[in-house]
């Protein structure tokens, strides 16, 4: 993106979350985003009834550096052009217009998670995956399917990887980890106390551990050393933002992959290749068969 952008939707999302002076001055910036980014922190303290140092902590609250960048990601909302907004689906509803829907909300749900991602954060998750001898990805119900998915990934770039769904086994492969490893909790929620303690548990093991959850502070966020965020996705009614949510991780995943197979990319290739040259063997073993050879 040439604009930084994503402002608007930290502020809505942390909303119910943050402390009244800073919740305040968050609601001002919701409602006069124009105004807000031509105000310094004291301007803004004063428009909300609070205080600069009010606004200071604002910033903190939403893990961003200051004001300045603030203000940023707000101009460069204001400078989009197209609503993506969730749509939901509603009863008889036509195919074409359940396509045109759930299309929208992916696009609205990728191009909202590429806001929610910390560059920096991001970098750091890519260094600690591509030197650990060992990755242990970790999710319960919807977001185990997306730990499998990274573990057959990151296997088919000769990566150690192993990801679980039930918590004794993932415990008892964290008892024997070690610095040189990697955990990583996937959460939508964040609230997954399963996740939580996985991580609190590898954290207790000196294991480099790693979250992925939507926007905001969360118990599963508060375990990690290095925090990713998706989309904040809002459930609805046929739970279609459960499709996003899924999406938004996978997009997060595939990120953490493409850059680390960027760092790596001649051993990528190369394993790459060997492993799509197994899979098309296996499949000409089946013809094989079939022809009674």
């Amino acid at each position: 993106m040439s604009y930084m952008t994503g402002g608007l939707v930290m502020l809505t999302e942390m909303l119910p979350l943050l402390p009244p002076s800073e919740r305040k001055i968050a609601q001002y910036i919701i409602d006069n985003p124009e105004e807000a980014i031509s105000l310094t922190a004291s301007e803004l303290g004063k428009r909300s009834s609070t205080s600069g140092a009010a606004v200071i902590r604002l910033c903190k609250s939403l893990d961003l550096k200051g004001v300045q960048d603030l203000k940023l990601r707000i101009a460069g909302d204001l400078q989009k052009t197209t609503d993506y907004g969730l749509r939901d689906i509603v009863p008889n509803e036509s195919i074409t217009s359940i396509i045109d829907k759930m299309t929208n909300n992916s696009i609205h749900t990728i191009r909202e998670t590429a806001e929610m991602l910390n560059t920096e954060e991001l970098e750091r998750a890519v260094h600690v995956l591509k030197d650990a001898e060992r990755i242990h990805f970790f999710g319960v119900g919807a977001s185990g399917i997306i730990a499998q998915d990274a573990q057959q990934k990151f296997v088919r770039i000769d990566k150690t990887a192993y990801a679980f769904t039930d918590i004794h086994m993932a415990a008892t492969m964290i008892a024997n980890a070690t610095e040189k490893d990697a955990v990583v909790g996937v959460s939508f929620s964040g609230e997954t106390r399963e996740v939580a303690k996985i991580l609190k548990l590898a954290n207790n093991q000196n294991v480099n551990t790693i979250s992925l959850t939507k926007y905001g502070t969360s118990p599963v966020s508060e375990q990690a050393d290095i925090k990713l965020y998706t989309s904040a996705t809002r459930e609805s009614t046929f739970r279609s933002g459960a499709t996003s949510s899924r999406i938004a991780q996978l997009q997060v995943i595939d990120t953490l992959f493409m850059c680390v197979a960027s760092m790596e990319y001649d051993k990528t290739v190369k394993h790459l290749n060997a492993t799509r040259d197994a899979v098309t063997f296996l499949g000409d073993c089946g013809k094989g068969k079939k022809r009674g050879i």
